[in-house]
């Protein structure tokens, strides 16, 4: 794997921390501002939807650069939000340092999951493009609990310091590291916008929506049902939440290995055994040792579908797949916010804080439905060309098969 791979790692890992460590420190930023918990999550959710509008507003913005200076162009951007929200006066001025750097997350790991593919030979564009994300699933294992020890100990405004650090360290690395690749020849913003019209295009992303919901139906409302069922204590969730950062550092790798042997059977594996794990979830959350074998299982399987959905999205977007790999990557934070939602219904709706293992398992299964529907008619549509050009399916090129 190529070196500029690890550049694309540190600034993943620089994301990924910022996203998830606020997480921790809600109380203590609560505390400082003088805000309730319920506004300090505005915090959470705000960058949540700059990701999903910011990944194709800085996506078009960028077409007329290079996919290098964009790479640093965002990473700039990410530094300067997360310097904002370290020196923050008030708690609106901090907001808008939340979603300047969430402004940044989407366009960074779809145009870097473009450069990664690029960077290597086509089968190992699944393992190039698992590389980048393993800076974002280490960030759970190490970067959000450091950094929320940090925050707890030294202040929460150290933590979003050193963060912005870290994206200076990934700013480096790409204007060392990583090369500059030629544009596609004649791809213009009328040709990104193009691929949405492709129905596996959207398949694609709606397999990212309700996979990937199906994880964070039941990882968000993880510590509650931790302490309130399965009875461990409030200290206990962060170590966890490290058991799950540990699964997706390993489902990630995973995923991105078979994927790019075998993309499809890899797709039904892991939602098919996504969904089972997190309806066990409702019976393994009343034994602590069991419980936490399950948050690791999930995710693992969670993250083993982030490989191969990129890369479908990738394959299906040929010719223009900046813009539509931006668009899924804000289709994972979509699926985060729908299933956390549902998962507050039920549990309001006096379900218990089981339920949204049910709503992850539905989630999960509907997208195991969509992977089979569009495997038919990958399928289908490849019969028809064999008839139309006179070439049996198995002479047709190699592509259409995953």
């Amino acid at each position: 794997m190529p070196l500029a791979l690890l550049a694309l790692a540190i600034g993943a890992f620089g994301i990924g921390t910022t996203e998830f460590v606020i997480m921790g420190l809600l109380p203590e930023v609560a505390g400082d501002f003088g805000v309730s918990i319920p506004t300090a999550g505005l915090l959470v959710t705000g960058y949540a939807l700059g990701v999903v509008l910011g990944a194709p507003l800085m996506t078009v913005l960028g077409t007329k650069v290079s996919r290098k200076r964009m790479l640093m162009l965002l990473m700039g951007l990410f530094i300067v939000g997360n310097l904002l929200s370290a020196v923050a006066p008030a708690f609106a001025v901090m907001l808008i340092g939340r979603v300047v750097a969430s402004l940044a997350h989407g366009a960074f790991f779809g145009i870097g999951s473009v450069v990664a593919a690029d960077l290597v030979a086509p089968d190992k564009k699944a393992g190039a493009i698992a590389m980048m994300f393993t800076g974002l699933t280490v960030a759970n294992v190490v970067g959000v609990p450091l950094g929320t020890l940090v925050g707890q100990t030294v202040g929460w405004r150290v933590t979003f310091g050193v963060v912005a650090v870290l994206g200076v360290l990934g700013l480096a690395g790409i204007a060392k590291l990583v090369p500059e690749l030629p544009r596609a020849e004649g791809v213009r913003l009328r040709h990104e916008l193009a691929a949405f019209k492709n129905t596996q295009v959207l398949l694609a992303m709606a397999m990212t929506v309700l996979g990937f919901g199906g994880v964070f139906a039941a990882i968000t409302y993880i510590a509650p049902m931790m302490t309130h069922v399965t009875g461990f204590a409030e200290g206990s969730v962060t170590w966890l939440l490290v058991l799950f950062g540990l699964g997706m550092v390993v489902g990630n790798l995973v995923g991105g290995r078979y994927a790019d042997r075998a993309l499809m059977p890899m797709l039904y594996v892991s939602l098919g055994s996504l969904a089972v794990v997190l309806a066990l979830f409702t019976l393994t959350a009343h034994n602590k040792v069991l419980a936490a074998v399950t948050i690791v299982l999930i995710g693992a399987l969670g993250f083993a579908t982030v490989p191969p959905l990129q890369k479908r999205v990738l394959d299906q977007a040929h010719g223009a797949p900046t813009l539509a790999s931006a668009v899924n990557i804000g289709a994972f934070n979509l699926g985060n916010a729908l299933a956390a939602w549902l998962g507050g219904l039920v549990i309001a709706g006096g379900l218990g804080y089981t339920a949204p293992n049910w709503v992850g398992a539905a989630l999960a299964t509907a997208a195991l439905v969509l992977a089979l529907v569009s495997a038919t008619l990958e399928r289908r549509d490849g019969a028809v060309s064999a008839v139309v050009t006179g070439r049996t399916p198995a002479e047709q090129p190699a592509a259409v098969h995953h």
